[in-house]
């Protein structure tokens, strides 16, 4: 009988990479383990990516800047912030960013896609996300994805980038128009770092995909077998909007403080041990730090919104 196809997003496959007791929190335990407060940097995130894509979708004369503000504005999200004062601070940041970004926009110029699902297929894996921009520059697709983030970032944030490499083939494939370029605009410095692939460098993110995929569905496979098959669950939403990378796959959930307290269900040792923990500093911005006594020892705990560039 032929294996089943391993359906992923990017964002699975690097928490398969991060750590495979987080994955497990994530895509596997059911009903999913109780997560902490929400983080205020992914809502400066959210906000942002939400305000640039209706902003797209306005009518070509409302696409200025002072559109993209009153969008962030409409659509704020108030989750993690310290308070009102610090939500409204940011509120003025984000404002500032959205409108000082699409300054440098040519509004008549339309995107082939905004916040746009692409997919493609191999022998192993059925992989798909959402991409924040698909241009068509000539006669080739560029995948341009939005960092709100502190960090600066480099050409090599772009170069090894899986989830940027695999949007490329996949939109490539479904347009049958070639993409090779991907870009990261960093939204606070208004720095845009650019990679260009070749079909080798492409094909070999989409091989280190492949291997990933099958490590992860052995597991999966494992934990079905001593645990059952979990329920389905809605796929939690592909994002990367600068965060620390702990902190990456979620939009803000303004509900979880009134959730009651999940725990995580009791596996055998041997299944622990397939889905075991690595303790380190990204353990302070974990979602599931509080189920996780590894994680706990390896770093402080971050309050929500310490991720803030203040």
């Amino acid at each position: 009988m032929p294996r089943r196809l391993y359906s992923c997003t990017p964002s699975r496959l690097n928490a398969w990479l991060d750590c495979r007791r987080r994955y497990r929190f994530t895509y596997l335990d059911r009903p999913q383990p109780s997560k902490g407060p929400g983080w205020a940097h992914n809502s400066v995130g959210a906000s942002v990516h939400n305000a640039l894509a209706a902003w797209w979708r306005e009518p070509y004369e409302r696409r200025t800047p002072l559109t993209a503000a009153v969008l962030l504005t409409k659509g704020w999200i108030t989750e993690g912030f310290r308070d009102e004062a610090q939500s409204a601070q940011w509120l003025g940041r984000g404002r500032d960013l959205v409108s000082g970004y699409v300054a440098t926009l040519d509004p008549s110029d339309d995107p082939v896609g905004v916040e746009r699902t692409v997919a493609t297929r191999t022998s192993v894996i059925a992989v798909s996300g959402r991409i924040d921009r698909l241009d068509r520059r000539g006669d080739e697709l560029v995948v341009v994805d939005y960092k709100t983030g502190r960090r600066p970032l480099t050409q090599d944030d772009a170069r090894s980038s899986l989830a940027l490499a695999i949007y490329a083939v996949a939109a490539s494939r479904m347009m049958r128009t070639p993409a090779h370029a991907v870009e990261l605009h960093h939204l606070p410095t208004g720095e845009i770092v650019q990679w260009r692939h070749t079909d080798e460098s492409l094909d070999r993110h989409l091989r280190r995909a492949e291997e990933i995929a099958m490590e992860a569905a052995e597991a999966d496979e494992r934990y079905r077998t001593v645990m059952g098959e979990p329920a389905q669950a809605k796929r939690p939403r592909p994002r990367d909007a600068g965060r620390p990378p702990a902190a990456r796959d979620d939009a803000p959930a303004p509900e979880r403080r009134d959730r009651p307290l999940v725990s995580p269900p009791r596996v055998p040792a041997e299944l622990d041990e397939v889905f075991a923990p690595s303790p380190g500093p990204i353990c302070g911005w974990c979602d599931f730090r509080r189920h996780c006594p590894e994680g706990v020892t390896a770093a402080p705990e971050h309050r929500p919104w310490d991720g803030l560039a203040e």
